[in-house]
């Protein structure tokens, strides 16, 4: 069996789910249900003995030690973090304790059960930890994609956090020997995205006839990775990566944030027009958040050589399965779309309903 930490959140329960559709090798999902965990993003696996649900901080060390005692996982795939830059400009705090403190917890648990395994179990064992790519800072308009042997330059306190959290990974490989792998994901998109973060926003908002908010003037630009295209990726670096090694994992999809927007709007136009007007009206400019970074690229081409994995999805594919989904899931949406959540986009927003 495998034990996954983070697995209520996005990218977590997405792995989950496609994992369980290609195994049935147990999964142990550790999560400590934050605003972006949900369990209901793994509904479909109630009742189901390959998927075994505890309810734990990575920082419980106690917890983590009794879970790899009792269940012997032959790998942990690290998914926990906080994940949002705009929620750590306003409270970096939580992002240290999970992201840097956590990692440290988890890392120091799975070693001292790793040391103990039989040495035939020792040698097969993974830990597989999931990363960011804004670990590498900002690009310019004709730098090169970003690769594994780029330079950490973090520029918000989650990509520090991150930052952090990879060279632990990385010393506890080349100081204990313990087997890591690291990756390195541009910006995930696709169903079950918790809707603080762009894409999913701007596809509730305009459903509600809110106004989509854009900073700055929208030239940002990011690559998009479909998740099913990151879970595959994950699974290919568990199988078969080298320890020690990080893998960068992107989707060769550079766009500008107004393109995104422009592009989801253009696709409810198709598939749930307004009564009136298009969904294109609501976009409003907003300030720009504090360091917003310009640029991330992913050079995915070490994966591709070394591994097999290239992305099965272009964005205009994935981005038309997101918005379905998103079309077809309402009462998923209902469900995470707290009071919290719209006192959390107010915030960091300043803007109003347009109604």
């Amino acid at each position: 069996m495998i034990l996954v930490t983070g697995g209520a959140g996005f990218i977590g329960a997405n792995f989950i789910l496609d994992w369980l559709t290609q195994s049935d090798e147990v999964v142990i999902n550790l999560d400590k249900l934050t605003y972006a965990g949900n369990l209901n993003n793994l509904s479909s696996l109630n009742n189901d003995d390959r998927h075994l649900f505890v309810h734990a901080d990575i920082n419980e060390r106690d917890i983590l030690e009794q879970v790899l005692q009792k269940h012997k996982p032959r790998a942990v795939l690290h998914f926990a973090a906080e994940s949002h830059v705009d929620r750590s400009i306003h409270g970096p705090a939580a992002f240290i304790e999970t992201n840097v403190n956590g990692t440290f917890s988890l890392l120091e648990s799975v070693r001292a059960y790793w040391q103990a395994l039989p040495e035939q179990e020792k040698n097969a064992f993974r830990f597989l930890h999931v990363s960011t790519d804004e670990v590498y800072g900002s690009l310019e308009a004709n730098d090169p994609p970003f690769t594994e042997t780029t330079a950490y330059a973090p520029n918000s306190p989650y990509s520090a956090s991150k930052a952090a959290s990879d060279h632990l990974v990385r010393a506890y490989h080349h100081t204990y020997g313990l087997p890591t792998l690291t990756t390195n994901c541009s910006n995930n998109y696709g169903p079950l995205h918790f809707p603080e973060k762009l894409i999913p926003l701007v596809i509730t908002n305009a459903r509600a006839g809110k106004v989509l908010p854009i900073y700055g003037d929208g030239s940002q630009v990011r690559d998009w990775l479909y998740v099913s295209d990151h879970c595959a990726a994950i699974r290919r670096v568990l199988e078969a990566g080298q320890p020690g090694a990080t893998y960068n994992i992107g989707g060769w999809n550079e766009k500008t944030n107004l393109n995104v927007v422009h592009s989801i709007c253009d696709l409810l136009d198709e598939l749930q027009p307004k009564v009136a007007g298009n969904y294109r009206d609501q976009i409003r400019h907003v300030k720009d958040r504090p360091g917003h970074d310009k640029r991330y690229a992913i050079d995915a081409r070490k994966i591709e050589r070394e591994l097999g994995w290239k992305p099965a999805e272009s964005f205009e594919t994935g981005l038309r399965k997101t918005v379905s989904w998103y079309l077809d899931n309402d009462a998923w949406t209902a469900q995470v779309l707290s009071g919290e959540y719209q006192n959390w986009v107010a915030l960091q927003y300043h803007v109003q309903d347009i109604h």
